[in-house]
């Protein structure tokens, strides 16, 4: 259990807009902030988070909630784990209690993953650090690769013992099963035996955004042939490479604050680089660069540097990654190093200062790169500079902005002297190809899934729940306005001489909740739908008890659900606007009229709502076979109408 003590503390001190930051390249939209949701694919912000509410909303994927809610959806974590990593975050006691048998027995498959994977970090590290053999072997690498004792501590870094099961053997005693050490690929189980992966190596954790371990490189310092250099974790319900940048959690900051992204290829690169000064820096960890690392950077900056080996394959996967990149939407420059050097041995021999010049001065615009690299190969071969200059606009081609394309074009043209009619003629053919190939497989998409859809009614304006959108609408005003005071007109139903039903108003003052509350039951209306139900419920009561009723304390003290709902209603108010609703006869005046008339029209067009529905149900009563007196139903219908006309005459409408 956590003390209820640092839960307070952690949401009295935790700012969403930094922990998100954290993940997320946020900027200024008004009050709010907004970003590219980190749940789905999408080159327009539909993140938004409420420094103000303290809540967020991701508009694509549908999630939102507040920082804890962040942290569980983003980083797997459970309501425990975030607490734990905001406390650290923000330097607040947290007093861990060491979890059961029982505890751990009930963790699900991911959350024992994850226990397992860090209980293997901690042992890796205390084998480098505390045995004579990972002193010896482990700490005497990392030290001859120039690495202090602040890198080493600050990447985590770790040695698995050359023993069969050691690591195993250790983790079975401290109760971490079998089940999951295989699962993860820390353990290797075949037939009755069971062995370390990576047995003899020294270790580098891959961490998340947030720090947790997700797997491990371990490199062999072995000079077998016969063994492979460096060994990665498998794919598991944790890991999975291809969505992974070695180095993103050290820096995330810096990426963000430097606003651009180095990338390089290996653990060591970055370690380096990081050690001399340069924080913004990761690595795809030896794997080809894939669109969802690239989105990963995208998410902080929209600028990306890659830095290559001076070998031939180092070149060769730096071209095939800066296509990836532009077809993302993102700004990518090139910069090779000298003959012999990589980012790790350029990186130990120059001081910041001269690292951060020589960057500034060689990184190159990748059609210039790719000019430059083309031109050698092609030399005075005009069917291979053809060929270079159809390479270099096919990369023009996947760019997404039309304005950077034809900068781009311009430029190609003067670098190779090729005239701008020609490149863009070739450019057209391209991206018409290209859209033709598109449509081709939206076709083949739609004829795939026309047996499940043949009588679609997609053409058709979506229909609009009335009662969703009012309940909705009153669960918003209490958690905005619900202990404000206001002066209330009344309407009380009465006849008149004629004997016609009319309204009379009484005024009187009230707290909204009060208002909405006394009306509700008046009317012995209920909600209809499970959610707004709940929310209501929980919302009364707490504005019945708390005059100091505030939003970002009351979300903070509900369960994820309800909080998530609360969330939902709050931020949407940022996405629809009020006319929607008038198109979907759900007439709602603008806030600014007043709050006790704005609560008054709400719940005016609730009841009227209702009386539509009942005259509806009252119809088809009258017009079924059934023996029914035709009369007394037609007169309820008369009356309902009547009083719908008060209603909407109230409404400043006629009907």
């Amino acid at each position: 259990m956590i003390e209820k003590s640092t839960i307070d503390a952690v949401f009295e001190t935790a700012r969403v807009e930094e922990v998100i930051g954290d993940f997320v390249q946020l900027k200024k939209s008004g009050s709010n902030f907004k970003g590219l949701s980190p749940f789905s694919d999408e080159r327009t912000p539909s993140f938004m988070v409420s420094p103000v509410k303290q809540i967020w909303k991701d508009f694509s994927s549908g999630k939102g909630g507040n920082v804890v809610a962040f942290l569980m959806e983003h980083e797997h974590f459970t309501y425990p784990e975030a607490i734990k990593y905001l406390a650290e975050k923000y330097n607040i006691e947290y007093i861990e209690t060491e979890q059961t048998d029982e505890q751990k027995e009930q963790a699900s498959e991911r959350e024992s993953m994850y226990l397992v994977s860090e209980f293997a970090n901690t042992f890796f590290k205390n084998a480098l650090h505390n045995t004579q053999e990972g002193k010896a072997i482990g700490l005497s690498y990392f030290k001859e690769r120039g690495f202090t004792e602040e890198t080493i501590k600050k990447f985590e870094l770790g040695y698995s013992p050359d023993a069969w099961e050691a690591f195993t053997a250790e983790a079975i005693r401290k109760g971490y099963k079998l089940e999951f050490l295989e699962k993860t690929g820390l353990t290797i189980v075949k037939e009755e035996k069971q062995f370390d992966r990576f047995k003899g190596r020294v270790m580098f954790p891959i961490q998340s955004m947030s720090g947790r371990v997700l797997g491990f490189g371990g490199r062999t310092l072995k000079n077998d042939k016969k063994v492979a250099k460096y060994l990665n974790s498998p794919e598991s319900e944790i890991y999975h490479k291809s969505k992974v940048l070695y180095g993103i959690y050290a820096a995330k900051q810096a990426i963000a604050k430097e606003d651009n992204c180095y990338l390089v290829e290996g653990y060591t690169d970055v370690i380096q680089f990081y050690q001399t000064g340069v924080k913004n820096v990761v690595a795809s960890s030896g794997t080809a660069l894939t669109v969802e690392q690239i989105r990963l950077i995208n998410r902080l900056t929209n600028n990306i540097t890659v830095l290559f080996d001076g070998d031939a394959a180092g070149i060769r996967a730096s071209l095939r990654g800066v296509d990836l990149i532009l077809e993302q939407g993102m700004n990518v420059k090139v910069c090779g190093f000298p003959d012999g050097e990589d980012p790790d041995s350029f990186a130990k021999q120059n001081t910041l200062e001269e690292l951060t010049s020589y960057l500034e001065e060689n990184a190159q615009d990748f059609i210039r790169f790719k000019a430059s690299l083309l031109q050698e190969e092609a030399k005075n071969d005009p069917i291979k500079k053809a060929e270079l200059v159809r390479n270099m606009v096919l990369s023009i081609s996947k760019i997404p902005d039309a304005i950077k394309r034809e900068i781009y074009v311009k430029e190609c043209a003067a670098i190779m002297k090729v005239s701008e009619e020609v490149l863009f003629t070739t450019l057209a053919q391209l991206r018409n190809k290209e859209l033709k190939d598109h449509r081709k497989r939206e076709r083949q998409d739609k004829a795939d899934g026309a047996m499940e859809v043949v009588k679609s009614k997609k053409d058709k304006a979506p229909q609009v729940n009335q009662q969703y959108v009012l309940e909705k609408k009153i669960i918003e005003i209490l958690l905005l306005y619900g202990q404000f005071e206001e002066e209330f007109e009344d309407l009380v139903l009465k006849e008149n001489e004629e004997g016609e039903l009319v309204l009379e108003p009484e005024r009187y003052t009230a707290k909204v909740f009060q208002k909405i509350y006394l009306d509700l039951q008046e009317d012995e209306i209920e909600f209809t739908h499970e959610e707004f139900k709940n929310v209501y419920s929980i919302l009364i009561e707490e504005l019945n008890q708390n005059s100091d009723f505030k939003i970002e304390n009351f979300i903070n003290n509900v369960s994820p659900e309800v909080a998530a709902e609360i969330t939902e209603i709050m931020m949407n108010e940022e996405k629809y606007t009020l006319h929607r609703w008038h198109d979907q006869e759900i007439h709602v005046k603008q806030k600014e009229i007043t709050v006790s008339r704005y609560v008054n029209d709400i719940i005016l067009n609730l009841r009227r709502f209702l009386i539509n529905k009942k005259v509806k149900e009252l119809s088809q009563l009258v017009a079924s076979p059934e023996d029914i007196d035709n009369e007394v139903t037609m007169q309820d219908i008369m009356d309902y109408l009547s009083l719908r006309k008060v209603l909407s005459d109230k409404l400043n409408r006629v009907v």
